[in-house]
């Protein structure tokens, strides 16, 4: 098992595409003062695919997935989902955060019933639909809890199916797993491969972690440093095994070097980025 070049450009993958990013660019600020942080931004995620982005710290990875939430409009270029321009947010993306966001006040299931209820979904029914998606998260017993008797990993669980319960087509993931140790977020990268295979929800994934990447991902871009752009993609194979353990075979090991390499110049161009701008 490893991964595969693809060409950035790929005239096949664009046209099965279900979210296009077309010469996508973002410039923070005006004038001597402004930051390009993404230019030309190029990639295409077709149905049923989980892409990770990788790149150094302020490449413009969280700023290409705020434009695909319709946070945020690109200065030029633009998003499709569907064949339909993204210019605002909409319920057929659902986000999560580095942290949770949950509302504090809220039991666990209600949360995860919030969506549904906003959109007019009957209370019996929005109650049944979150405790299914609280099942499959492995957090049915604590429907009854509020978020902060809950540990960090399992607010994350929460965040992630009340994402799923809105019914989303696609899901944007920043960061979810990067405040939590090293042991909760393997498990739960095991939990989210599991519900992406169950599901076939279209996944764009945010991440520093290759290791990650390379273990959850089907397709992967890696970006170069500000202003952001598309240096590589890969189509991965190692999103089917189904043993944790192959983040330690020998083709994993190879994938791994190979993208350490790629992001290396990029991480050293990052990193004299901010010694110019500190």
């Amino acid at each position: 098992m490893s991964i595969a070049p693809i060409a950035l450009d790929h005239a096949d993958r664009r046209a099965a595409a279900k979210l296009v990013f077309d010469g996508v660019s973002k410039r923070f600020g005006r004038g001597p003062e402004s930051v390009l942080a993404v230019q030309r931004a190029d990639a295409y995620v077709g149905e049923g695919d989980f892409l990770c982005i990788v790149g150094p710290s302020g490449c413009g990875k969280s700023t290409l997935l705020n434009i695909v939430a319709g946070f945020e409009t690109p200065t030029a270029g633009e998003v499709r989902l569907d064949g339909r321009l993204v210019d605002r947010p909409g319920a057929e993306r659902g986000v999560v955060f580095q942290q949770g966001a949950l509302f504090t006040w809220m039991t666990v299931l209600e949360n995860v019933a919030f969506g549904p209820r906003a959109r007019g979904v009957p209370a019996a029914e929005a109650r049944d639909r979150a405790m299914a998606y609280l099942e499959m998260v492995g957090l049915k017993s604590f429907a009854k809890r509020y978020p902060y008797e809950l540990s960090g990993g399992m607010q994350q669980r929460v965040g992630i199916a009340r994402a799923l319960a809105n019914d989303p087509d696609v899901l944007l993931m920043d960061e979810p797993f990067a405040a939590l140790d090293q042991q909760t977020r393997e498990l739960l990268q095991e939990e989210i491969k599991r519900i992406w295979k169950r599901t076939r929800k279209t996944v764009l994934w945010i991440t520093h972690s290759i290791e990650e990447a390379l273990f959850l991902a089907s397709h992967l871009v890696v970006m170069t440093a500000r202003p952001g752009r598309l240096k590589a993609a890969y189509a991965v194979d190692f999103d089917s095994e189904r043993d944790p353990n192959v983040t330690t075979s020998a083709g994993f090991t190879s994938a791994k070097r190979e993208i350490v390499g790629l992001l290396r110049e990029e991480s050293i161009e990052a990193q004299r980025q901010e010694g110019v701008a500190t």
